[in-house]
């Protein structure tokens, strides 16, 4: 025997129907949290904010900057010769 039950419902009812607790307060809450974080990191990856805090260390971390995008550069392209 084949019984099949189609219940149609939003995600509330059905949470409510299985007895389950309503977390959307706290759905919102750390979704708030996680793009206030974000932010906040992306404001710190910022290109002259992270040139600014190696050229505070001196020249040496310019100078594997260089050498950083050299190497990439390098990379990119086929049948360049590296270093």
């Amino acid at each position: 025997m084949k019984a099949k039950l189609e219940v149609d419902c939003t995600p509330a009812e059905a949470r409510a129907f299985l007895g389950l607790p309503d977390v959307t307060a706290i759905n919102d809450h750390m979704v708030k949290e996680m793009k206030t974080r974000m932010d906040a990191n992306l404001a710190a990856a910022a290109p002259e904010e992270l040139m600014r805090n190696w050229m505070a260390v001196g020249g040496q971390a310019s100078e594997q900057f260089m050498k950083l995008m050299t190497a990439a550069a390098s990379a990119a392209r086929p049948g360049a010769p590296t270093k």
